[in-house]
């Protein structure tokens, strides 16, 4: 049962305190839990609660959300102390608007309690389980989608510890399910994985027989498990204390679990839900056969441009995304970039012009009431290059058209992988794979052409084909040399 906190901090017992405006359309408690989420980050506050929260309030159901943080145990513990309340400021250039949201029917912790995870996982209460775990944690390779097992995960799969991985806890906890014979279940990633609907269903089947599941079990998954497909898109920069600050301001009470996000939502979701779902499109959600086209739409424009503003803001010295998208030029490369290698390299959705969708893009990013801090874009670049930028790229190449403007997109990654901004100040390399990365720019000869050729032979990040192709690597290694011999603005200065 939640504990509720006194009148200075949010939760039940200050709701009657906060402005009319500002109360949440259900109250925690009153709504049984249907969604298990992974991952109760400041995205999935900010997007699919706040989606299930207005379904839940426009068509009724038992769709509380157990949200469970791998790993944040403080986060849980602020969530808690809440009564599961948290808020969300919506952040338009003329002002901010800060509603409290009640999807959180419950929170957990699943480092700390990890068989209470697996216990939800199986229990015919939960018919959805959604996921925002990141990139990396799915630890398949971004190339191929071939399962990666490290050391943690190899013993989670084998039975010789509770579970400490997202997907030794999803295999464990479907197990447990197939066991009990407890019903159907959609398991829908929310992460920024080309197909990831198909990439988590092939990371479970992978999982399931690396553990030696028995067929039965194996079975039951493939006859009760669905894996819709999604696009989601929100821009929602870390709390800061400022976060905090604004958020106190608007609702008279503390809220430790405030995030903040632009006013844009979207959220395309494959319609495949065998055990039901909560009314998603009644809050403004579209349900699609094919989640594909959006994916692509959105993977290599939005976050292609995003990275691409991230990189090149950094090495300039640009702290926010806005400040970078404000440098002389920027915007016209961009511009470029979409209008001569994205729109050209997949089909859109229906109806939907891509150089118009870049224009909405370039928006938004100017938007300055989001501080979008350009080095947290730039993190886990290894697991985003390919599908944000590279996919771009081998398209284009298999259609024998150049890919001039994605290619600098991989070298402004590279020269901020060196490590060092145009002004000399260091750049940190937050990335799984930043010991390889590193590793390999140390020994190679010290010129663009030595930096590109240790780069394209990480086979985790670039595929042989693509590695290999003379044409993108004189165009990396032509971007790489202006970078690093003029700096950023006067590389996109020439550029034009």
């Amino acid at each position: 049962m939640a504990v509720t906190v006194g009148a200075s901090r949010l939760g039940l017992g200050s709701l009657r305190r906060l402005p009319a405006a500002s109360r949440p359309l259900v109250r925690p408690g009153t709504v049984p839990a249907g969604v298990l989420h992974l991952g109760i980050g400041a995205f999935h506050r900010a997007h699919q609660a706040v989606y299930t929260e207005a379904a839940v309030g426009a068509a009724g159901g038992d769709w509380g959300i157990v949200g469970v943080a791998p790993r944040n145990a403080a986060l849980v513990a602020d969530l808690a102390a809440q009564d599961n309340l948290f808020s969300v400021t919506t952040l338009a250039a003329d002002g901010a608007a800060t509603r409290v949201v009640g999807a959180l029917a419950e929170v957990r912790h699943a480092a700390s309690d990890p068989a209470a995870v697996v216990g939800l996982l199986a229990d015919p209460a939960i018919r959805v389980v959604t996921l925002t775990v990141t990139e990396k944690a799915y630890q398949l390779d971004p190339a191929t989608g071939v399962l990666r097992p490290d050391a943690a995960l190899a013993a989670d799969l084998a039975g010789d510890r509770p579970p400490a991985t997202v997907p030794g806890l999803l295999v464990r906890g479907l197990l447990a399910r197939a066991a009990a014979d407890a019903g159907p279940v959609a398991l829908v990633s929310c992460d920024n994985l080309p197909a990831n609907g198909r990439r988590l269903r092939g990371l479970v089947e992978q999982a399931l027989a690396y553990a030696g599941a028995p067929e039965h079990a194996v079975g039951w998954v493939g006859g009760q498990v669905s894996f819709p497909g999604t696009m989601v898109d929100r821009i929602v920069p870390a709390s800061t204390a400022e976060t905090l600050d604004v958020a106190r301001h608007a609702l008279g009470v503390t809220d430790l679990a405030a995030v903040a996000a632009e006013p844009y939502a979207q959220w395309v979701i494959e319609d495949d839900f065998p055990g039901g779902r909560p009314a998603w499109e009644r809050a403004g959600a579209v349900l699609c056969a094919d989640a594909g086209p959006w994916e692509r739409l959105k993977l290599r424009t939005l976050n292609g441009v995003h990275s691409a503003t991230a990189y090149l803001g950094a090495l300039a010295g640009c702290e926010t995304v806005a400040e970078a998208l404000a440098l002389p030029y920027l915007a016209d490369v961009l511009r470029r970039l979409v209008a001569e290698d994205v729109a050209t390299s997949f089909t859109p959705p229906d109806g939907i012009r891509v150089v118009d969708y870049g224009e909405q893009v370039l928006d938004r990013f100017g938007n300055p009431a989001i501080r979008h801090r350009t080095l947290q874009v730039a993190m886990d670049g290894s697991q985003k290059l390919p599908q944000r930028v590279l996919h771009t790229i081998a398209d284009l190449r298999a259609a024998g058209r150049p890919a001039r403007w994605a290619a600098l997109v991989v070298a402004a990654w590279l020269r901020f992988a060196q490590g060092t901004a145009d002004d000399g100040s260091p750049l940190p390399l937050q990335d799984p794979l930043a010991d390889r990365i590193r590793a390999a720019l140390a020994a190679a000869p010290p010129t663009p052409a030595g930096a590109v050729d240790a780069a394209f032979a990480l086979r985790e990040i670039f595929p042989a084909e693509l590695a290999e192709d003379a044409e993108v690597r004189a165009d990396v290694v032509g971007w790489l040399t202006d970078l690093t011999r003029h700096g950023v603005p006067a590389t996109l200065a020439g550029a034009r």
